[in-house]
């Protein structure tokens, strides 16, 4: 259902965010190793105009990656929603090896990656669901080599 959405044009719905967040933790936590704690951190509900398939893809991915990423034996990814000046920041966090500056930038460019296997592709899909489909921003907001990063997504609030 997702693929055969890219390349057409998304309907976008007026959705509560905290469920949707909320459903696909859930699903990553009956899959993740156990020593990974995923978690919503307290915040707000928002209302947002979106195509929830697309964007759950575009969560999973970044949850996926943040499992990826995490090399130590208490990983954390969490999600905050917090709004500033009319948008509704969504924002992943993890405790993972982290990025180096100089690639911010290129981790939305199609082919890259870190891993042995792989095409490279999911954050320049998830770019192009969030900035091209729901007139939104997604951008590396920060990260420190073998601290962790934090992923930020920009919609605008209904």
């Amino acid at each position: 259902e997702r693929f055969s959405k890219i390349g057409s044009e998304a309907e976008l719905k007026e959705q509560d965010l905290r469920p949707l967040i909320k459903n696909t933790i859930e699903y990553f936590k009956k899959r993740a190793p156990k020593h990974i704690c995923i978690e919503l951190r307290d915040s707000p509900d928002y209302k947002v105009e979106l195509n929830a398939p697309l964007f759950n893809w575009v969560i999973e991915n970044l949850i996926s990656n943040a499992l990826n990423a995490i090399k130590v034996d208490k990983g954390n990814i969490w999600i905050e929603l917090k709004e500033e000046n009319n948008t509704i920041c969504i924002e992943i966090h993890d405790n993972g090896i982290g990025i180096p500056k100089s690639q911010f930038k290129n981790v939305f460019k199609p082919g890259y990656t870190t891993r042995k296997r792989g095409w490279g592709l999911g954050l320049s899909l998830a770019n192009r669901i969030i900035e091209a489909y729901h007139k939104g921003k997604i951008f590396v907001k920060s990260s420190v080599p073998n601290k962790g990063s934090c992923f930020r997504i920009e919609l605008k609030k209904v």
